[in-house]
């Protein structure tokens, strides 16, 4: 997954550079959302059909063809970069995303089928802070690549993301492998002791007690009682249908909602915030009242070899601050004939002429910019996007180190719902400082990725909880769905905000977010409500867990310990509801 989630993530990481390399338009912000839109869309239906085609056909070969179409897309993305091509590009999200969830219903089944009641939340944090760092790897490593044209540029970053993608298939496959050879080791086993209970049975004196005891095991008629457990997963497995969706809980729907809220502040923040710490914090506009000395002549490189200081109404030198953009010029009137021949060759166009100057004029993707009229300008936002691309990675990294210490702790001690409520009210908390104060942005991603810890260490463990096994990849399934739906929807909704803001993100887009928070902490308030009223299920340590604890715990006190029991008799706690209206 680490390769997946570096790819997903290379625009969010080259905000400023797609603006600057893409073909000049109004609606950029619009066409930038629409590659995480295009991305959500195919799988607000398809995880529910892939959460099924996983319960039946097996999750590692599901792995294996979903990391398949992952590289596919990724590979087609980088085709449309390099053509300069909106449209390839969408194609290539649309293709990715048609793998990417699926991908990830996939892996979350496998650990749960692994790891099954017995440190689930542990494995999957395990597996999220992992993946988290090709989220952190990419916000580093995409702006460099990008603004260093002899590493390739922009197109780079992007086959860089395709060749990740390729080694999760290679690591998809090696998973098939083990499967296969661990399924069959099991299938071995189950016949060898089949032939040892058959041989114990032949030679016991009391065969009639010995009947009638396997007979209470399978339920009085001779076969075995689904309800302990007897039923094969060929079988659990050929009865799963999307339509027992309708026999999901309130408690799982509410979950699902959840999902929908909390993650809408969280990933489609990650998608804009290279512009959000841009505007706020580390290219902010220059002062107002400055102005070049010779307005109407390039600020800085081989146009204009004289230096050209800024000066403020006084007279006196402009003071530009470090996080402040440089002085652009008033206008400029250039064409190919006057320069080098050799150098205006590599412009991308043969005139620019520009009457009123502004910084959506300028492309630091152009060596008429970057290198002949304004390289001081250049320069500095290169240097500002390499900064804020290291900044916006801080939640992932919090996450990446928090994860798994995260999910070792709810395997402990459990309260996964009132987590919920915690975690989204940090978020509410982030995102109000974020809009309405000037304060460092690290305090507030490092919130930002506690909270994300928190919330990805109890959501998705939770979600077995509430639905039988048979149908966890269904459940999965649904949860992805509503997930994307949010994330089909909420870029849409933060290009309209932007662009009725007057291209600024702050202060309207960050409440936006702290929105979708606030709606999450409602939600959580009413799921701790109902978990309180039907036994809380989501707030208690799992029964497996608490029987491998005391288990181990009577073993160093020397205490009698009888076997564990058998996994299909074990306590796996859904919350259905019964027929008196409670969950069992």
């Amino acid at each position: 997954m680490t390769g997946s989630y570096y790819a997903y993530d290379i625009p969010a990481a080259l905000h400023q550079q797609l603006a600057d390399y893409m073909p000049p338009s109004s609606n950029y912000e619009t066409h930038f959302n629409l590659l995480y839109t295009v991305y959500s869309v195919p799988n607000v239906i398809l995880p529910l059909f892939g959460g099924t085609f996983v319960d039946r056909y097996g999750a590692p070969l599901c792995l294996t063809l979903f990391a398949l179409t992952t590289f596919l897309g990724a590979t087609v993305l980088s085709i449309g970069v390099a053509n300069q091509s909106w449209e390839v590009m969408y194609l290539g999200r649309f293709v990715f995303g048609l793998g990417m969830e699926s991908l990830c219903v996939a892996q979350s089944t496998i650990l749960s089928d692994w790891f099954d009641g017995r440190e689930v939340a542990l494995a999957m944090g395990i597996r999220r802070g992992i993946s988290v760092l090709g989220k952190v790897w990419n916000n580093i490593m995409s702006p460099i690549v990008a603004n260093d044209g002899r590493r390739g540029g922009i197109e780079a970053s992007f086959l860089i993301g395709a060749v990740l993608t390729c080694s999760n298939v290679v690591a998809a496959g090696m998973i098939l492998v083990v499967d296969n050879n661990a399924t069959k080791r099991l299938k071995r086993g189950e016949a060898l002791q089949s032939m040892t209970d058959a041989l114990l049975e032949y030679e016991d004196e009391d065969m009639e007690e010995i009947d009638l005891t396997a007979s209470r095991r399978r339920g009085g008629d001779g076969e075995d009682n689904p309800q302990d457990g007897g039923e094969t997963n060929q079988n659990k497995k050929s009865g799963v249908h999307i339509t027992d969706v309708q026999k999901f809980t309130p408690i799982f729907w509410l979950l699902t909602l959840s999902c929908l809220m909390v993650y809408g502040c969280i990933l489609p923040f990650n998608n804009v915030s290279s512009g959000i710490l841009l505007e706020r914090n580390f290219f902010t506009p220059s002062p107002t009242d400055c102005g070049l000395e010779d307005p109407d002549e390039c600020s800085a490189g081989y146009l204009h070899q004289e230096k050209n200081n800024a000066f403020d109404a006084h007279g006196d030198i402009c003071s530009i601050a470090p996080t402040q953009a440089p002085v652009l010029p008033s206008s400029v009137n250039h064409s190919v004939a006057d320069a080098d021949a050799k150098r205006s060759d590599d412009w991308e166009h043969d005139e620019y002429v520009y009457s009123s100057l502004t910084s959506k004029h300028v492309d630091c993707g152009d060596p008429f910019w970057v290198d002949g009229c304004t390289s001081d300008y250049c320069s500095k936002q290169n240097a500002a996007t390499e900064h804020a691309g290291k900044i916006m990675s801080i939640p992932f990294l919090v996450a990446a180190l928090l994860s798994p210490l995260l999910g070792h702790l709810v395997d402990r001690i459990g309260r996964r719902a009132q987590i919920i409520v915690l975690s989204s009210s940090l978020l509410v908390i982030v995102h109000l400082t974020m809009a309405l104060s000037t304060l460092s942005p690290i305090a507030p991603l490092i919130g930002q990725g506690i909270a994300y810890s928190l919330f990805s260490a109890v959501i998705w463990p939770s979600v077995s909880l509430t639905v039988p096994k048979q149908n966890t990849g269904t459940a999965f399934g649904v949860v992805t769905s509503m997930q994307n739906m949010g994330m089909s929807l909420f870029p849409l909704a933060i290009a309209a905000i932007f662009n009725s803001s007057g291209g600024r993100y702050i202060p309207y887009v960050e409440v936006f977010f702290a929105a979708c928070a606030a709606s999450g902490v409602v939600v959580g308030l009413v799921m701790n409500c109902l978990d309180s009223r039907y036994g809380n299920k989501l707030n208690a340590v799992t029964a497996k867990q608490l029987e491998v604890t005391e288990h181990f715990i009577k073993a160093g006190n020397n205490e009698e310990v009888s076997d564990l029991e058998d996994e299909d008799d074990m306590y796996y706690s859904p919350i259905h509801p019964s027929e008196e209206g409670e969950f069992t």
